[in-house]
């Protein structure tokens, strides 16, 4: 039987066919719209010239109703081009355009896209996704078939990428972290905790919101050498009793051989940093954690992940696609991989906790050492 798709005329360029691949009814709500998919790129691509350019911070800086004329002004682009820009966010409802011409930000723009808002992370987008992964995933199809990308280490080797990941990261990590604590306070109790040990800890965002909640703990960041540099002026930004108690350490997470004591430590994070490593280094890193922990301690492995039943969400399943073109031989996330990879390394697979965390994108597991 033939699918039904929404009405429109047919396209004719050799073949025709249907202008919109949108499924329109229940039966096949369940089915990709081809186009929707294929063109995504493109409203990405608008919603990242509208950050570089500053449109959403000008129209929140004239308190909406902007004219053409202004916003030209303001983003330096007098050419027709800016209006095909606007147009395309206001069709993927960025903006709203009103009959006389003016233009409003949409609610989520507002909150989400101008830099003067609490809930900004518009600098994570145009700097991190925009700027770095989006190339990166040009390359996908040539890393499917040859397995060849450059590691995480490598791609950080260059002081400017690392510093534009870290800086760009660092406001989303810092809600995740609050996000995380909030999330985690049934099952781990860091009130007489003194230690911690934060794998893989980019600008130190989990550091500086888990030691400014609990004045008695220390933490010390493992990261790459030119994540520290950034780091550690992201942290020179902070209170100065946090300052005292963060500290950062050099480590290629893939080393077998951490620079810790053994059994010190109440608590090993490791957010984002299992799924960009190779898939065997997994292991080993929980083996790490295990050693680095005192009796009771836990490890807390937070990252994208998909469901165990390997179809979905899409946020975790595309993120972890992501990763495959700076970790060609990493590991898609799921939680019944991560416990296991516990359990081997020693960890008490019954006691076992997993969480949703960032709702369709990333899931929190935490393991318990005996």
């Amino acid at each position: 039987a033939s699918a039904r798709f929404a009405a429109a005329p047919a396209l004719r360029l050799g073949r025709s066919r249907a202008l919109s691949t949108a499924p329109v009814d229940d039966e096949m709500e369940d089915d990709i719209d081809v186009d929707g998919v294929a063109y995504g790129f493109m409203a990405s691509q608008a919603l990242f010239a509208g950050l570089e350019l500053g449109i959403f911070d000008a129209i929140a800086a004239a308190g909406g109703s902007v004219d053409l004329p202004s916003l030209q002004r303001s983003s330096g682009v007098t050419a027709p081009r800016l209006q095909t820009l606007l147009t395309a966010l206001v069709a993927s409802k960025a903006l709203r355009r009103s009959r006389d011409g003016a233009y409003d930000l949409s609610p989520n723009a507002a909150r989400f896209l101008v830099s003067s808002s609490r809930h900004f992370y518009g600098d994570y987008l145009k700097l991190q996704i925009g700027r770095q992964f989006y190339h990166r995933m040009g390359a996908l199809t040539d890393v499917m078939k040859t397995g060849e990308a450059p590691s995480y280490a490598s791609w950080f080797s260059d002081p400017e990428v690392a510093a534009t990941y870290t800086r760009a990261q660092h406001n989303g990590s810092v809600a995740t972290a609050k996000a995380l604590l909030k999330r985690m306070a049934g099952s781990v109790s860091l009130d007489g905790a003194s230690k911690m040990l934060d794998v893989g800890g980019g600008s130190g965002a989990f550091s500086y919101v888990f030691t400014g909640k609990h004045p008695q703990l220390s933490s010390q960041i493992l990261e790459l050498p030119e994540v520290c540099a950034t780091g550690n002026t992201i942290r020179a930004e902070q209170p100065a009793d946090v300052q005292q108690r963060v500290s950062f350490s050099e480590l290629d997470a893939t080393s077998p051989d951490w620079p810790v004591p053994d059994g010190e430590y109440d608590l090993v994070l490791m957010s984002y940093i299992s799924g960009s490593v190779p898939e065997p280094v997994v292991g080993a890193l929980y083996a790490n954690a295990y050693k680095a922990l005192k009796p009771g301690g836990r490890l807390l492995v937070h990252d994208f992940m998909v469901d165990d039943s390997l179809d979905g969400p899409l946020g975790g399943a595309i993120w972890a696609l992501q990763h495959v073109t700076v970790n060609a031989d990493g590991l898609g996330l799921a939680p019944r991989e991560v416990v296991s990879r516990m359990g081997a390394a020693g960890f008490a697979s019954g006691k076992a906790e997993t969480h949703e965390m960032i709702s369709g994108l990333t899931k929190l597991v935490i393991g318990h050492k005996n």
